[in-house]
């Protein structure tokens, strides 16, 4: 699959930063999503939803994920980690850079997979060259690469929320938001450190980043919080306000648009 060798890119909108010199001492801001194979994705929702439909759920709730977390005035890059090519070809649709999931021993546990891509991604996001904001490329030293691990389905996420999440994180190590279950991580942030990603998503992976040294963040963000696994967290997320890509969805499947579109 094309795209790994250029992961990481900024994304098209320069903004105010469009004319300034590169900064050797500025922050990098990646966003990093690991999003898994189609075929396995959403298996709990298989009692509301038809494969074809989950399908486009799941590649909306993605598409709203990465809006999101590319709206925020800090973040220079999203990049979709994926080993689905339906899934990399939405992701470079809508923007975001594209990193083939490294190959592994295939009795590797979905788990482990899944971490283990959001590690190499990681690795080479902060160690590899990346894209200067005006021309050319530099190197930003690893310590100043910033990386904000996502879950795929944060239909109902506000850029704001995300915001306010790096911005209370803590310097020198890694944080993380608890999902709306208590139990799982809704997002890994690694901040002017020199260490390493070490992500432990999965079963339980809210204690299990908390006992690794990870510090967890306080604020509210209902949408943040949201990771949807199940019909019930869908019509939660609906509730709440979801993207403008997964309330499409919805509404072809003739879920009320009373809430609609999330804002900023």
């Amino acid at each position: 699959m094309a795209g790994s060798s250029t992961m990481g890119a900024s994304r098209d909108d320069h903004g105010d930063r469009a004319g300034a010199s590169p900064d050797p001492a500025r922050r990098a801001v990646r966003v990093l999503i690991a999003v898994k194979d189609l075929s396995a994705a959403k298996s709990r929702l298989a009692a509301e939803f038809s494969a074809p439909d989950r399908t486009r759920l799941v590649l909306a709730m993605l598409s709203d994920t990465v809006a999101a977390a590319g709206a925020v005035s800090v973040v220079d890059s999203v990049t979709v980690v994926t080993p689905d090519p339906l899934v990399a070809e939405t992701a470079r649709r809508i923007g975001a850079r594209v990193f083939d999931e490294p190959v592994r021993d295939p009795a590797q546990q979905p788990d482990e997979r899944l971490n283990h891509a959001f590690a190499a991604a990681s690795h080479v996001l902060r160690h590899g060259h990346v894209d200067a904001d005006v021309g050319g490329r530099e190197t930003v030293p690893a310590h100043r690469v910033d990386i904000i691990a996502l879950q795929a389905d944060l239909p109902a996420m506000r850029s704001a929320e995300l915001a306010q999440a790096y911005s209370g994180a803590r310097l020198g190590g890694r944080s993380l938001v608890v999902d709306h279950h208590g139990t799982g991580t809704a997002a890994l942030i690694l901040k002017d450190s020199p260490d390493e990603l070490a992500p432990l998503f999965g079963r339980d992976s809210a204690r299990r980043h908390t006992a690794s040294g990870a510090r967890e963040l306080d604020g509210a963000w209902p949408g943040l919080r949201l990771d949807v696994d199940t019909a019930d967290d869908v019509r939660r997320a609906h509730r709440l306000g979801v993207g403008p890509a997964t309330a499409a969805v919805l509404h072809s499947l003739g879920w009320s648009d009373e809430a609609s579109a999330t804002t900023a």
